[in-house]
């Protein structure tokens, strides 16, 4: 049997700067959404662009390195897992959420 991995690799540019808390355990937790473009040519031979948004999480020194260095529109590399949640909303509605759970970032940047 194949020993299968959980693995995610993107590079594209952040939608919202990182939003920050503290868990009850001391832990930075950080999330933010992040866009990846891809480009193809359709039927007609248009060159055409494709738009994913991914929710991103952190945790720990990567959610630090987040908050102190990324922005809105900052350009990274991340890597991680997929992560699937659920929960049941105030209105009784069972929510489900899949995140990619980073726990590498590079800064792309020209800065």
């Amino acid at each position: 049997m194949t020993n299968l991995t959980n693995s995610v690799r993107l590079i594209g540019r952040l939608g919202v700067d990182p939003k920050h808390v503290k868990l009850d355990s001391g832990t930075s937790k950080v999330s933010f959404t992040m866009a990846t473009n891809e480009y193809y040519r359709d039927k007609n031979g248009e060159k055409v662009e494709e738009t994913q948004w991914h929710n991103i999480v952190a945790f720990g020194k990567t959610a630090e390195l987040a908050v102190k260095y990324l922005n809105k529109g900052s350009q990274v590399a991340v890597a991680g897992k997929l992560t699937n949640r659920q929960w049941d909303g105030k209105d009784g509605v069972k929510h489900y959420i899949t995140e990619v759970n980073i726990s590498q970032i590079h800064l792309l940047d020209k800065k």
